[in-house]
């Protein structure tokens, strides 16, 4: 017995240890924008009169997030100057972005938009834009800073401080809000503005971190390699000025991208399919989510009471079950357990929207929609890296997380026109509905890859 708890508690140690450490704070500075642009955004329109078609629309900002694999590249193999000798590649781009976000959420909380839209819009898009760079580099940060039989501890504590940022973008934000603003139910410009300017504090948090910790030792030589190699070929036809910049362009955006396609072949295709629609479910759900709070006639203190407790200990809870059932079953198993329950949760929404007004009824729908998000986003992250290859961890993995908003990122920003036209309970189950093909594709692949190993 004695031995098998000292086993327990040094496994159990590996979460102590200054990287993970870091990559939790580092995870909740990547997650805490996310919600600024989307769900908690929602709620902020919603309150000053902002039509339910125009929020939609609004949603198509964190688009932007979907298009990060676009820029990765530069992120990946570009030297800042100046900063990247004091602090190195990784961390003088976190940096960057990190700073980046802190002045577009302040900008937001400078903007009225009963006043003007436009501003706050622009503010919104450079929040989406600062945030995806970020969540570049400390993706790649995370692959490099540890070997293989760490990195399960590392994106373990990665996801729980992602998703408690997401909590306090949230429920945190509401709570703010409503503190500034007790006891009336009215539209308050400067609850809102403050819960903004509070959320660009928080995000001190991860500059700190970022300050403090260690610059990954990367082995680039065999990418140096390649790039010298196309360097000495493009220098026959170019001069050595434009064959250095061919090379450098070639090797990072183009080898990443080429190498995922050698390796999957024919199943490539249809696992970026399956990539793309994994999260269509929980993300069109999503956008409309808040809005259908207020109009339910739900204060901001319940939600995010309920947002706050129930949500995040379900998403633990889940996310931890997901770890456990991936150990057990495999990945794939489990990505079609978190596709069905994030499914079938949303029809519990749409029971929500038939019911009206019943908190206690919202605490059991939140809970279970969260412990689902919980398994099914174990099971997402642990499938993408695992298509990645140790070369282009970095890239691959931004095209792979920027793929998987895409598709369902432009459908939802027709939720707000859908619930116009056709109320909250043909939206939700809607919503359940256009999630269920997601698993046809995740048997599709399981098989593809069986005939592949065969």
């Amino acid at each position: 017995m004695p031995s098998s708890f000292s086993r327990f508690l040094s496994t159990f140690s590996v979460y102590f240890h200054r990287r993970v450490l870091a990559l939790l704070i580092l995870g909740f500075s990547s997650g805490l924008p996310l919600m600024l642009v989307f769900s908690t955004l929602s709620f902020w329109l919603r309150e000053a009169g902002v039509d339910r078609a125009a929020i939609g629309y609004f949603s198509w900002i964190a688009l932007t997030y979907a298009f990060k694999w676009v820029w990765s590249p530069l992120v990946d193999r570009l030297s800042l100057p100046f900063l990247t000798n004091i602090l190195g590649r990784r961390r003088s781009w976190m940096i960057v972005a990190q700073s980046c976000v802190v002045l577009a959420i302040l900008g937001m909380s400078m903007s009225d938009p009963k006043v003007n839209l436009e501003h706050l819009a622009l503010c919104a898009l450079l929040l989406a834009f600062a945030s995806s760079t970020q969540d570049i580099v400390i993706d790649a940060f995370r692959i490099e800073s540890a070997p293989q039989e760490m990195q399960a501890a590392l994106a373990a504590a990665y996801q729980v401080g992602y998703r408690g940022a997401m909590i306090v973008s949230t429920a945190g934000a509401l709570t703010i809000a409503a503190a500034i603003a007790p006891g009336d139910s009215g539209y308050h410009l400067a609850a809102w503005q403050s819960a903004y300017a509070a959320m660009a504090a928080f995000m001190s948090i991860g500059i700190i971190t970022t300050l403090c910790c260690k610059e990954p030792q990367v082995d680039t030589q065999q990418a140096d390699e390649v790039e010298h190699q196309l360097r000495q070929r493009f220098s026959t036809n170019h001069s050595p000025k434009v064959a250095k910049i061919l090379a450098w362009l070639y090797s990072a955006s183009v080898l990443p991208f080429t190498d995922f396609f050698k390796r999957y072949g024919k199943s490539a295709i249809l696992i970026l399919l399956l990539i793309s629609c994994y999260r269509i479910s929980d993300i069109v759900m999503g956008i409309m989510a808040n809005v259908f709070y207020v109009d339910m006639g739900f204060s901001k203190e319940e939600i995010a009471f309920l947002s706050k407790v129930y949500g995040l200990i379900m998403t633990l809870v889940g996310a931890g079950a997901g770890g456990l059932l991936i150990v057990k079953y495999g990945t794939l198993r489990i990505l079609f357990l978190g596709a069905l329950l994030v499914a079938l949760t949303n029809l519990l929404f749409a029971w929500q929207a038939y019911i009206g007004y019943n908190v206690p009824f919202l605490t059991f729908a939140i809970s279970m929609d969260n412990f689902s998000a919980g398994i099914a986003t174990a099971a997402f992250i642990a499938y993408l890296s695992s298509l990645t290859s140790s070369g282009y961890s970095a890239t691959q993995y931004a095209l792979l997380s920027s793929i998987m908003l895409l598709f369902p990122k432009f459908i939802a920003g027709f939720s707000g026109v859908y619930v116009d036209n056709f109320g909250y309970i043909n939206f939700f189950i809607a919503a359940s509905l256009i999630g269920f093909p997601v698993l046809l594709l995740i048997h599709w692949v399981q098989k593809s890859q069986a005939n592949q190993s065969d």
